[in-house]
């Protein structure tokens, strides 16, 4: 499994949000290493401190690093210098919070290092779909789903999420780590708001997705365990995801 290491002016904006990507993440998460702060404990960072967090996070597998703003991206650029393997480092674009924690739960799935990173990089963009969907939902009504070609004669079912807040992180990262332990190809779709099915593997193409409570859903699988997939999310669906 891959590592990730957080980069950060302060160790305890890094603490809280590992802390929060950690609870998503699940039992299994990868290794998450921090470097925070500079040499002296106030805000800053460290270069060495970096090269040293990654090393400690690489198991062979790789090092995807996240960082907050300004020269905790020269500090970590400047940290490839010391490594012992930087060809097995990606410094990551992602905004910090949402891509720590979409980066731990799509490692936790089993995700190499390339389909981590590929996945993180659109985190800021997942956010500004979303934004943009609630604000069209508010001003014209629903228009009737898209399914894909190939995934329209999958096996699947139609379920209404309960959740009072809709599938937001929690909930988002429970379907996406279900779907990840399968060999199948899940994709999900919001019928109530239309739109394109998307993977149910990435956290923030589901989280983009902005599923409401009430609203029903399609969820369709192809592969070799195509209906172990479906029978999982449909109980966790219709439990509520445990928030019941």
């Amino acid at each position: 499994m891959i590592g990730i290491v957080a980069v950060s002016h302060s160790r305890a904006l890094a603490d809280a949000a590992v802390h929060l990507s950690l609870q998503m993440g699940g039992a299994e998460p990868p290794a998450v290493r921090v470097a925070a702060g500079g040499p002296d404990g106030d805000l800053g960072t460290d270069a060495v401190a970096i090269a040293a967090a990654v090393d400690e996070a690489d198991s062979g597998d790789g090092v995807l690093v996240l960082m907050d703003l300004g020269s905790a991206i020269l500090s970590a650029e400047t940290a490839l210098e010391f490594v012992g393997a930087p060809e097995r480092v990606r410094l990551s674009p992602a905004p910090f919070v949402e891509g720590l924690v979409a980066a731990v739960v799509t490692a936790a799935g089993g995700a190499g290092l390339d389909e981590v990173a590929a996945e993180v990089a659109g985190a800021g963009d997942a956010k500004r779909r979303q934004l943009g969907a609630a604000g069209d939902q508010a001003t014209s009504p629903s228009p009737a789903a898209s399914v894909d070609e190939d995934t329209a004669d999958a096996p699947s079912f139609e379920a209404v999420v309960v959740n009072p807040s809709g599938l937001h992180a929690r909930p988002a990262a429970t379907f996406v780590k279900a779907a990840s332990r399968y060999d199948a190809d899940v994709r999900i779709a919001d019928l109530e708001a239309g739109g394109d099915e998307v993977s149910g593997r990435s956290l923030l193409a589901l989280m983009a997705l902005g599923v409401r409570q009430g609203s029903r859903v399609r969820v369709s699988a192809t592969g070799p365990q195509a209906r172990q997939a479906l029978d999982e999310l449909r109980s966790l669906i219709d439990d509520g995801f445990g928030e019941r």
